[in-house]
């Protein structure tokens, strides 16, 4: 079976010859760091080596779980913000169709993401769709207590014992939670609730291939054992024994530290010609923000959907400023076939495209593009994906999180924690009068009424 590969070619270009070489020791003591369980945040390496650790009985449990709320849902409402929903959305994005929600699929119930915003509008209107509706809950909270996802839960556990009485809502709520502490485990062992352990070792945004992802993943119908499957076999590829030029993450993390850091380049790119791929940039873009922003530093990863997007960003992208590049994800073999129609008028003169396969009109924007880009200035990575289906998405999950391992190492920051994310809460609970927040509350009431 065929991996995913890494084209890199019209990246190294726009760098000095012997660049990339040069980083091949930075890589391997990275990569060693990361075996050893020296690098800074070595308390949450659980991701590393997980897909080949995962058992085919625990597998068999997450599916056993789904297969209940499948069996008693119509819908299923997963709670959780950053990587407590990204990594599953992402997965169930690029994979379902792209009309399920209006097609109607009796066989798989639709799966709903909230508790990543505080929107009322976007709750108001989420509690109206349910009702009536037999629905459960994927609570998915280290802590329970972060404010968005705590306060949709709170929402949902109510509204799902009234509609369905206290005694079936057991039934239909799942916590995956913390092993022993916080509020979300409180709550689950109090209410009876099915739980699953987010491992201690493992962050948020490397949890896909824990309970986090897998259990909402299962949920919507979709083969959790082919997604680790491609983990673990892209975990080989990008294993530290692996020569440096073969290995996908390595190469990747090394020519993007050096586009960084030798051609100036300060913002990536992640680019998609297949739509299904939005939810996969979001998720990427909170893995490589998150892990590489901080101490001053850190490329500021952005995405675009193409062709959509060449008619928004792409006059910016040829001929703005050049200080950025592209990691382009392509999708090698689309999973359905439509021919593009002929017409006698041919009013729009599109006929020379009659008899040909859509995809391939897109493959020829997506090379286009690509020839334009680098012409205008922009280095050109080119990440190439068989098909989309649960196996490759896997191997594309793991890959990005061990290049994003490797390459914060290089950089010289901590990947794993994320200190930064902790302002603006401080910030809100002083404002909302939380109990414990009162010094910070004070200040920040004076500072604001100064600034009148």
């Amino acid at each position: 079976m065929k991996n995913i590969s890494l084209d890199v070619t019209k990246a190294v270009q726009f760098l000095a010859e012997g660049t990339v070489k040069a980083y091949e020791p930075k890589v391997k003591n990275a990569q060693e760091a990361l075996e050893n369980g020296t690098c800074p945040g070595n308390d949450f390496l659980g991701w590393l080596h997980l897909p080949s650790s995962i058992t085919p009985a625990f597998l068999q449990e997450i599916q056993d779980c789904a297969d209940t709320l499948r069996a008693n849902c119509e819908v299923v409402v997963v709670a959780g913000i950053g990587g407590s929903y990204l990594g599953a959305r992402a997965v169930i994005e690029a994979l379902a169709n792209s009309f399920a929600w209006l097609v109607g699929d009796k066989s798989n119930p639709v799966i709903l993401f909230a508790g990543n915003n505080i929107g009322e509008d976007y709750l108001s209107e989420l509690t109206e769709y349910l009702k009536g509706k037999k629905f459960g809950v994927i609570n998915i909270s280290k802590s329970g207590t972060t404010t968005e996802t705590a306060l949709t839960f709170r929402l949902l556990k109510k509204q799902c014992e009234e509609q369905r009485g206290k005694e079936e809502a057991k039934k239909v709520i799942v916590a995956v939670t913390d092993a022993k502490k916080g509020a979300a485990r409180a709550a689950a062992d109090k209410e009876g609730y099915k739980t699953f352990v987010i491992p201690d070792n493992v962050g948020g945004r490397f949890s896909v291939l824990t309970p986090v992802g897998l259990l909402p993943i299962a949920c919507a119908g979709f083969d959790i054992k082919q997604l680790v499957a491609g983990a673990a076999d892209m975990e080989k590829v990008c294993g530290k024994d692996v020569p440096y030029e073969e290995n996908p993450a390595a190469v990747y993390a090394a020519v993007r530290n050096g586009l960084y850091e030798q051609a100036g380049k300060k913002i990536e790119i992640m680019v998609n010609y297949q739509p299904k791929l939005h939810f996969m940039s979001e998720w990427w873009k909170q893995l490589y923000g998150e892990s590489e922003g901080k101490d001053g530093k850190g490329i500021f990863p952005a995405s675009c959907d193409f062709t959509t997007d060449l008619h928004s960003m792409g006059q910016w992208i040829q001929q703005g400023e050049r200080t950025i590049y592209e990691t382009v994800i392509s999708i090698e073999k689309s999973n359905r076939e439509l021919l593009f129609p002929n017409d006698d008028e041919n009013l729009d003169g599109l006929n020379f495209l009659a008899g040909k396969r859509v995809d391939e009109v897109n493959k020829m924007a997506e090379l286009g593009t690509r020839l334009a880009h680098v012409d205008g200035g922009v280095p050109n990575i080119r990440i190439s994906v068989p098909e989309l289906n649960e196996y490759y998405i896997g191997q594309l999950i793991y890959f990005f999180e061990k290049a994003c391992g490797i390459s914060g190492n290089i950089l010289g920051v901590n990947p794993f924690n994320q200190p930064g994310v902790e302002a603006y809460k401080k910030n809100m609970f002083a404002l909302l009068d939380k109990p414990g927040y009162e010094a910070d509350s004070k200040a920040i009431k004076e500072r604001l009424a100064n600034e009148k």
